[in-house]
């Protein structure tokens, strides 16, 4: 049985590709509001059954976006640079270049709007982007 995130009134769902085993929860300012916790893919792996009128915010000048439901507003899931390619946990450049970009982006499915979850399954990583980025 295929695992669906679906937001809370159903409008929005997204069917994954295949159960995630990681996942991280960020502290950054926007993070720590919704209550995300993140698995990511390579775009183009998720499916979209339905999405109502989706909805986008970004606090970066479009670099990262939110997608929300636009009926019941749950954030379903983002589009952002790769971050994890270049930056540590931590926050530290893994080239040492403090101001290297990702070449590459990545999707992120908050995984709290998949019911049927085996969280028992899923490493949850803590990544510091309240002081990192």
């Amino acid at each position: 049985m295929p695992l669906i995130a679906t937001c809370h009134c159903g409008a929005s769902q997204i069917e994954l590709p295949y159960a995630p085993t990681a996942a991280t929860e960020c502290n950054c300012s926007f993070c720590a509001r919704t209550g995300a916790i993140w698995a990511y893919f390579a775009p183009g792996e998720l499916k979209f059954i339905s999405q109502a009128d989706d909805k986008t915010y970004s606090a970066s000048g479009g670099m990262n976006a939110h997608h929300f439901c636009s009926t019941c507003g749950i954030q379903t899931w983002g589009d952002s640079p790769d971050w994890a390619s270049m930056y540590n946990n931590d926050g530290t450049s893994k080239t040492g270049d403090p101001n290297a970009m990702p070449t590459t982006r990545i999707v992120g499915l908050n995984l709290r709007l998949i019911d049927d979850l085996d969280w028992s399954t899923v490493t949850i990583t803590k990544v510091d982007g309240r002081t990192s980025w």
